[in-house]
């Protein structure tokens, strides 16, 4: 394998990490968003309780 083709196998080696990364960050962000809406669910309800 000649060196270039070794420097392009690194690089696409080093995207997959950030695109793994990438991805990770969305799953995080998106359990976060979900818990943000358990959460404004949950105090909807006790308002909703507080006025009856």
């Amino acid at each position: 394998m000649s060196a270039d083709a070794l420097a392009l196998s690194d690089d696409a080696l080093a995207l997959s990490d950030d695109v793994l990364a990438l991805s990770d960050d969305a799953l995080a962000l998106s359990a976060d968003a979900l818990a943000l809406q358990g959460i404004a669910k949950f105090d909807s309800l006790r308002i909703n309780e507080m006025l009856y």
